[in-house]
């Protein structure tokens, strides 16, 4: 599994992280996605890699700047820290 935490700058309400986070939803097969108007930022978690370039596109097209993306091998965590 896959953690890309992607810079999104413009989000400035709940409505606007809905809205990316519907883009990325339906742009590419995702497990999580979550957008944050205070951090300025959207994690996404994926079984496979994701083409970075979509991910991009996806966010761009709602209207909102799209800075760096990082990505970093995630494992879901157990219950009880397993």
């Amino acid at each position: 599994m896959w953690k890309y935490t992607i810079e999104v700058s413009g989000m400035m309400c709940a409505m606007c992280e809905s809205h990316v986070n519907d883009a990325v939803r339906k742009a590419l097969p995702v497990k999580k996605v979550a957008s944050s108007r205070g951090k300025n930022e959207t994690t996404v978690i994926a079984e496979a890699e994701l083409d970075e370039t979509a991910l991009r596109a996806a966010i761009s097209a709602t209207g909102y700047d799209v800075g760096e993306i990082r990505k970093e091998p995630w494992e879901k965590k157990g219950l009880f820290g397993r």
